[in-house]
């Protein structure tokens, strides 16, 4: 779905359909998967699920999620606009605004009803996906990120994702103190498959393998793959350290099913070529991925 995705032209109405998709989906994650079984799996979503539980004594039901979500993002939109300027908000405000209107409209109900391990993987599938989605239209949901980057102005000796960590290994930590060990062990489970999804939505899905070949026999080896696979092979000039030797590399990127078909060909030339085989996350050519003219 995705790799389709990335070859479409980025118009502005299709990235705001892909936005107003995201931030639906990652609202159904939070309201009706992670909230119900206390998941705080950090980001101000997580802070709002923790002040929904605090203030529940004091408020029945809690102040609910959509305007603790916007309540606490307002005052850094606020301050990131006097440092970083109108451009830097520009579709992380829509973003974070319509998680708020999702949080809002969406009705509570529990699909995983006290299930822990299914909602820190079904959860965390869907707000891999959700976050991919608001990531890949270079939009974020404010947050935890947005209070990394402008600290980040500040500390400048770390990187904006080493700030988000810390910030959200303390949401998370938060947790444990609100609802004890068990969810937030949970609740680390979802972020780790977040993380995971959200880079394969990014990087792509079409994994491919890479291959380096040190052989003597290359022109052969070569004719061969390009023959046999109807696959491109580059030659790469290097020398043998220790032999002090010149050498031809062959690099050749091909689909996981043809590498088996690619080191019986080498192996069949010559029995004592040296064979690197790497994956490859996304590749775009012929072949592989074509981008379409407009």
């Amino acid at each position: 779905m995705m790799n389709s995705f990335s070859i479409k032209k980025r118009n502005p109405v299709f990235l705001y359909f892909v936005i107003t998709s995201g931030t639906g989906l990652l609202a159904f994650a939070i309201k009706c998967i992670f909230d119900p079984v206390s998941l705080v799996t950090g980001g101000f979503t997580g802070i709002a699920i923790l002040i929904k539980a605090l203030t529940n004594m004091f408020y029945q039901g809690g102040i609910p999620l959509w305007f603790a979500n916007l309540a606490l993002n307002v005052p850094f939109f606020i301050l990131a606009y006097k440092i970083k300027g109108k451009k830097f908000i520009g579709r992380t405000a829509y973003a974070t605004v319509l998680l708020s209107v999702w949080l809002y409209l969406i009705p509570e109900i529990d699909f995983v009803e006290g299930d822990y391990i299914l909602a820190a993987i079904f959860g965390g599938v869907l707000a891999g996906i959700a976050m991919g989605m608001i990531l890949w239209a270079n939009a974020t949901t404010g947050g935890t990120e947005m209070v990394a980057v402008l600290l980040q102005c500040r500390l400048k000796h770390y990187s904006v994702a080493q700030i988000m960590q810390v910030l959200d290994g303390m949401i998370v930590l938060a947790g444990v103190y609100v609802f004890g060990l068990r969810p937030s062990m949970y609740a680390i489970v979802a972020i780790f498959i977040t993380s995971k999804v959200t880079d394969t939505i990014l990087e792509g899905m079409k994994f491919s393998k890479a291959a380096y070949i040190v052989t003597d026999h290359f022109q052969e080896i070569a004719r061969q793959i390009m023959e046999d696979l109807n696959r491109g092979v580059t030659g790469l000039e290097a020398q043998g350290m220790y032999s002090g030797e010149k050498k031809c590399v062959l690099y050749c990127v091909v689909s996981k099913k043809e590498i088996v078909s690619l080191k019986e060909i080498v192996h069949q030339i010559d029995e004592s070529a040296f064979v690197i085989v790497g994956d490859v996350r996304e590749v775009h050519g012929e072949g592989f991925i074509e981008h379409k003219k407009s």
